[in-house]
């Protein structure tokens, strides 16, 4: 069982979200546990204070060390070999390739940033690595933290339930996933591809790899250029691109 344990001001913040669907079913199956913490247990003081004016002046509040310090130092203990991670837009950028990295481990503690964001030493000294979800900024960490359980959660195996494949996804070789259609064939005059009608399983697998390379290199051509293509698919990708820059 992985446990992840959430660290925030605000857990009824956790209660619908991790409720239902696959997260849900997941814990309901004992493959999971999510816990969310509210940091105020391990504040000190009559009215349980976890945040205070900056040094130095300037606007907001900076989220005390005590009681973060105190909280992550009690959660390492219940939750031994989890990482630490900080969510801040100040941190890495949440992947794929990070969400495989940390379903390897038997638990995860997600510390959720507020205001103008953590006393610097929580982040130097009882954090192992500090996690964004993009080049925004929202009110505080939670809805980060939602994120990473999910996509982290639904690589644990048995969390989809036999009923989805995380090995054709989006990301997970590097190209965004190939277009999906169902049934009906047909609507208001817009065809699914022959080729998927087909049942020709050959010519289906070649479709779909041609199209993840064209909807990557139109959509996100900074993945093609981190590299991993060769040969035909690279030709396609860099024509793609190509055309799209010279507005073909």
């Amino acid at each position: 069982m992985m446990k992840f344990d959430i660290l925030t001001i605000f857990p009824g913040m956790f209660a619908g979200p991790f409720a239902e669907s696959i997260i849900k079913r997941a814990v309901d199956a004992g493959l999971a546990s999510v816990h969310a913490h509210d940091l105020r247990a391990w504040a000190t003081d009559k009215h349980k204070i976890t945040d205070d004016y900056p040094y130095g002046g300037g606007p907001g509040m900076v989220m005390k060390v005590e009681p973060l310090a105190r909280a992550i130092q009690s959660l390492r203990e219940n939750n031994p070999g989890a990482p630490v991670a900080l969510l801040t837009p100040q941190g890495k950028l949440m992947s794929q390739a990070i969400a495989r990295d940390l379903v390897g481990y038997p638990g995860l503690i997600l510390v959720c940033g507020r205001y103008e964001g953590v006393d610097e030493r929580v982040r130097q000294h009882y954090c192992d690595m500090e996690i964004s979800i993009g080049d925004f900024v929202l009110t505080g960490g939670e809805i980060p933290a939602m994120a990473v359980v999910d996509a982290v959660l639904r690589l644990i195996p048995g969390a989809l339930g036999g009923e989805e494949s995380t090995t054709e996804e989006s990301h997970s070789a590097g190209l965004l996933e190939y277009p999906q259609y169902t049934r009906p064939a047909e609507f208001e005059g817009h065809s699914a591809p022959e080729v998927l009608l087909s049942g020709h399983r050959a010519k289906i697998e070649e479709w779909r790899r041609r199209e993840s390379i064209i909807r990557t290199a139109q959509r996100r051509p900074d993945m093609i250029e981190k590299g991993g293509l060769e040969g035909e698919d690279l030709k396609l990708a860099l024509d793609v691109i190509r055309k799209a820059r010279e507005g073909k």
